[in-house]
């Protein structure tokens, strides 16, 4: 994979854009990174886990990002990476960034207009600022 078929991949997704930082391409989703990098070499946002197992599948395309590794930051080879996989890491990354609606938008799932807005409660009480005291019978 080239670095500009990366950068399409980014893009592709909703509100994604490309802004240099630092001196390397970053990919942000509302002013959120969620890939950095140029070149020969990026960096993925990812969970922990999904860290540890790209780097025990594929220690010489994935590796801990410096600065970022302890997150759960990804570094990857893009030589080294197929599309079907890089597609996945890069979504991934962004789900992981973009906010819940913006996610739900991109699956098809947000709400219809005119549906109803308003906050489901799962216990009696919950969400009310306090408890209401009876008032006194007269």
């Amino acid at each position: 994979m080239t670095f500009r078929e990366f950068e399409r991949m980014c893009l592709a997704l909703p509100d994604a854009e490309l802004r240099e930082t630092w001196g390397e391409a970053t990919f942000r989703v509302r002013d959120r990174i969620f890939a950095i990098g140029g070149g020969t070499h990026v960096s993925v946002k990812a969970s922990l886990d999904d860290q540890s197992g790209l780097i025990a599948m594929d220690p010489k395309t994935f590796e801990m990002a410096a600065y970022t590794g302890r997150y759960g930051w990804v570094r990857v080879r893009l030589r080294g990476l197929n599309a079907d996989l890089g597609r996945r890491l890069v979504e991934n990354a962004w789900r992981r960034t973009a906010p819940r609606r913006l996610i739900n938008e991109f699956d098809g799932t947000a709400r219809k207009p005119g549906a109803s807005t308003e906050r489901r409660v799962s216990r009696p009480g919950a969400g009310s600022p306090r408890p209401r005291k009876p008032r006194p019978s007269d």
